[in-house]
């Protein structure tokens, strides 16, 4: 197996959007670590200040033990979690591990201060449970049973993840909208963080689809950022109660509803990304594709646009000073128009026959732009009760 080159700092690199991006570890790799830490330090009285972690991606891990105690039937370890240069709220994190001898036959593993309580269905582990994933369970367990194997123990060992600042954190993570109360996750399918992971944030998304199909939600609201969520809220008097924010990943948030059984799906999108969707852009991202002002530029044509008006377009920094164009030469309306049914028509083809979808498309600047022809009766079922 490889091993990390350094024990603090991972030396693992990934490029992403140009940039040469520092890999860490999940808080599944540190529980795994300071568990088997911790039950060296019991089993056989001897503390161990690194670990070293087989990974679910085939790589090793070596991860120091920056703190350690014990007592009568017990041991506790803790190892500060390396993010890399990921924007990770728990980097830093000190990841807290105690192992008791338990009368309770093998290896039990539980949540303690500051890890969450899942308390709705749907997600990785059942209601009630402790919010450590399958995977770092997994780990944990593995590492603990390593030990038990060098060293021997006739009893029961029971582990207590714990993450004082969890609480805290949690605020910060998509923990309490996904009905995990009092603390942060332990996570980690790999063992290994990838900075700016595009497959993670969609992983979020997906998993926050999931635990909405699983309470009864059949008809969602999706917007792609906090402009969306504003106008949905504010101009639209929207309930956001179950409202996905799908980033620049429409097409996969598109996806996922589909294969999780929803009924409808509006999407209340700012005309800077929904332009890009009219073109039949699902990534909305501007390192996949630019085509705002070609697109607007094509239905301004549609409308009637002079050669003139589409070069003004062609040259306009952004969608609201594009629109400031179309609405001197008179042509917005008739833009939106087309602009919108091209919209719908490329959401209506990724969602298939099973998913109803429509869209409201606006801008914070000149407001309500356009409105597929079902989206209003589907904004009825998002409407606040109070007014």
């Amino acid at each position: 197996m490889r091993v990390w080159e350094t024990v603090q700092q991972l030396n693992e690199y990934i490029t992403s959007n140009g940039k040469r991006l520092r890999c860490g570890y999940t808080t599944g790799t540190c529980a795994a670590a300071a568990a088997r830490a911790a039950t060296e330090l019991l089993l056989a009285n001897t503390f161990v200040p690194a670990v070293t972690v087989e990974t679910p991606v085939g790589l090793d891990v070596v991860v120091d033990i920056e703190e350690h105690t014990s007592g009568d039937g017990w041991a506790e370890c803790a190892v500060r979690k390396d993010a890399g240069d990921d924007p990770d709220v728990t980097d830093s994190t000190l990841v807290f591990v105690r192992v008791s001898l338990s009368e309770t036959p093998g290896i039990t593993i539980d949540g303690g201060v500051g890890v969450g309580r899942v308390t709705k269905p749907g997600l990785d582990q059942p209601v009630g449970e402790a919010a450590i994933n399958s995977v770092p369970r997994a780990m944990i367990a593995q590492q603990v049973q390593e030990a038990i194997d060098a060293w021997g123990c006739s009893q029961g060992l029971a582990v207590v993840v714990s993450i004082p600042a969890g609480s805290e954190l949690a605020a910060h993570t998509f923990n309490p909208k996904l009905g995990i109360e009092g603390g942060i996750s332990v996570l980690g399918t790999s063992g290994i963080v990838k900075p700016m992971s595009e497959d993670a944030l969609i992983s979020s998304i997906e998993l926050e689809l999931k635990v909405l199909r699983e309470a009864g939600v059949k008809d969602l609201l999706v917007v792609p950022g906090n402009y969306g969520r504003h106008f949905a809220e504010g101009n639209l008097q929207l309930s956001l109660e179950h409202a996905v924010q799908c980033s620049n990943y429409l097409g996969d948030t598109i996806d996922a509803a589909r294969i999780l059984g929803y009924s409808s799906m509006l999407v209340v999108g700012h005309l800077g990304k929904m332009v890009k969707v009219a073109g039949g852009i699902m990534n909305t991202h501007s390192r996949v594709a630019d085509c705002r002002m070609e697109v607007l530029a094509a239905h301004a044509g549609l409308a009637g646009a002079s050669q003139d008006c589409i070069a003004r377009i062609m040259e306009a920094a952004t969608t609201d000073a594009a629109l400031d164009v179309l609405i001197a030469a008179g042509l917005c309306e008739a833009t939106m128009t087309t602009l919108v049914a091209a919209v719908a028509k490329h959401l209506t083809e990724r969602a298939g026959n099973t998913l109803r979808t429509e869209v409201i498309v606006f801008s914070n600047i000149h407001g309500l732009l356009g409105l597929s022809p079902g989206a209003q009766e589907l904004a009825r079922a998002f409407a606040l009760q109070e007014r």
